[in-house]
């Protein structure tokens, strides 16, 4: 059972209203955001109409203000958006959608402003206006906006989607579109693309600061904005409609054959009982198997092989895939579709693959993830030499994995950071690579044979005769 003087909603009601509303009201003071949050739910209290004149109040004032939000200040701004959201969620639209609507499009409208003088390194600010986005539908359908009218709006938020705040619109709106409304949109999005932007009298830019030839830059950035809108756009209206031809329409036959398009491409094909010609993309596409192949285009080679009945080759790419990656994915699914016991041997083919192939450290990944901790132990010290210690991503989960049954592994992974941390002088890491030494200390008396290989005493002696003037790293170790 709860103490009574547990912080929760029935213990605070004990207090009275009285007493809640002082320390309200103290804890409040200084506080701008809580003032809000206050004046927000008073507002609510007395009608929708009037939490709708506080909310729109703040937005006007958000889209006004200039200072620069940096990641000290930003958590302040999302709490406030989040709380104008959040009314205009709960205490606007259920009882007034068509207001609720309105605001919620003025909403979305702040984007622009707010990211011209804001550091959103982290994405936090945008998923606010991705939440809201994510509303317009059910709001629309609730005011039972014209399809038409929904429409005309939509366009309207694609032209000033400058900072990805509208990202996936038109799929969002799909629901309220219907047919009608998606006809009206795919109408006013050709008319754009053949309508070209003009170019503005000479001079009209130079007078803004943009200089000599400045209007014919700028009328090409318009130009490409106009283009990239309507491309994004048609494709949506396309999956919307579910026409496939309509989307490939939007690519070039150069472009279509770049694999992660021809993916795309196949993908909807073979959604529309179409796998025939989602094979052909699929193999006219432009795929060097010396370089990276993207991970789309072979997992749709996969899916379609396997809608066409073509199991054997499936396989064969299966294998293929994984021999080029090391993605225990395909290797799962290749052991999975063989008949019984002969797995057991291309396992082991696949462990021997793994091995020796020409990069250490995907050869590591892939005995951690399957897991096959002796095989990456035993590849650590095989492969030392090979050992790139600016892989801590790999390095730290393969010396935690194995420091208690391979002790020595784990120390040459251990070891490879602190290598090449001193070695490249990487300050900012010296604190990890003291603990990774401390580490080496501990693992040593469990180590009963460190073959060719360094014992502890010896290594640390090394790690002072090449490094001992790195007075910030030293100064960790004997802090550990």
């Amino acid at each position: 059972m709860a103490s009574k003087t547990t912080l929760n909603a029935k213990n605070l009601e004990t207090l009275g209203t009285a007493r809640l509303a002082e320390l309200l009201i103290e804890i409040s003071t200084g506080s701008a955001v809580a003032k809000r949050r206050l004046r927000l739910e008073l507002a609510g209290a007395q009608s929708p109409k009037e939490a709708g004149r506080e909310v729109a109040k703040r937005l006007s004032s958000i889209a006004r203000a200039r200072s620069f939000v940096n990641w000290k200040n930003r958590k302040p701004l999302v709490t406030d958006l989040e709380s104008q959201l959040r009314a205009i969620k709960e205490q606007i639209a259920p009882d007034d959608p068509a207001e609720g609507l309105a605001l919620l499009w003025r909403f979305i409208q702040v984007a622009t402003p707010v990211f011209e003088r804001c550091d959103d390194s982290s994405g936090i600010v945008i998923e606010v206006f991705h939440d809201a986005c994510a509303l317009l539908c059910e709001i629309a359908l609730a005011a039972g906006t014209p399809p038409e009218v929904l429409a005309d709006a939509a366009i309207d938020a694609l032209r000033d989607n400058g900072y990805g705040q509208y990202d996936g619109l038109i799929a969002i709106l799909t629901p309220a579109l219907g047919e009608v409304g998606l006809t009206h949109l795919k109408q006013r999005i050709e008319a754009i693309a053949a309508t070209p932007v003009p170019v503005p009298p000479k001079g009209e830019w130079e007078a803004v600061g943009y200089g000599s030839g400045g209007t014919t830059y700028a009328h090409e950035m318009e130009e490409r904005s106009r283009q990239s809108m309507v491309g994004m756009a048609l494709k949506d209206i396309a999956d919307a409609m579910g026409d496939v031809d309509a989307f490939i329409a939007q690519y070039d036959p150069k472009t279509r054959k770049v694999p992660k398009i021809a993916a795309e491409i196949a993908a909807r094909l073979l959604a529309a009982d179409r796998a025939e010609d989602a094979l052909g993309f699929i193999e006219r596409a432009e795929v060097d198997n010396d370089r990276w192949v993207p991970r789309e285009w072979q997992d749709t080679r996969l899916e379609v092989l396997e809608a066409l009945d073509r199991k054997d080759e499936a396989q064969a790419f299966r294998w293929s895939c994984f021999e080029s990656t090391l993605n225990s994915e395909y290797l799962r699914a290749f052991l999975k579709r063989l008949p019984d016991f002969e797995d057991i041997d291309a396992e082991e083919r696949s462990m021997d693959h793994a091995a020796a192939h020409t990069r250490v450290t995907p050869a590591l990944g892939f005995f951690l993830d399957w897991p096959s901790p002796d095989r990456a132990a035993r590849l650590l010290i095989d492969r030392h030499a090979e050992i790139n210690g600016d892989h801590y991503e790999f390095l730290v989960p393969a010396a935690e994995a194995l420091s208690e049954r391979h002790p020595l592994a784990a120390t040459l992974a251990l070891r490879a950071m602190i290598n090449f941390t001193l070695t490249k002088a990487r300050s900012k890491r010296y604190g990890y690579a003291a603990q990774h030494l401390a580490e080496c200390a501990s693992l040593a008396s469990r180590i009963e044979d460190y073959g060719k290989f360094e014992p502890h005493v010896i290594y640390v002696a090394r790690l002072k005769q090449e490094h001992g003037r790195k007075s910030g790293f030293w100064s960790q170790v004997e802090g550990q």
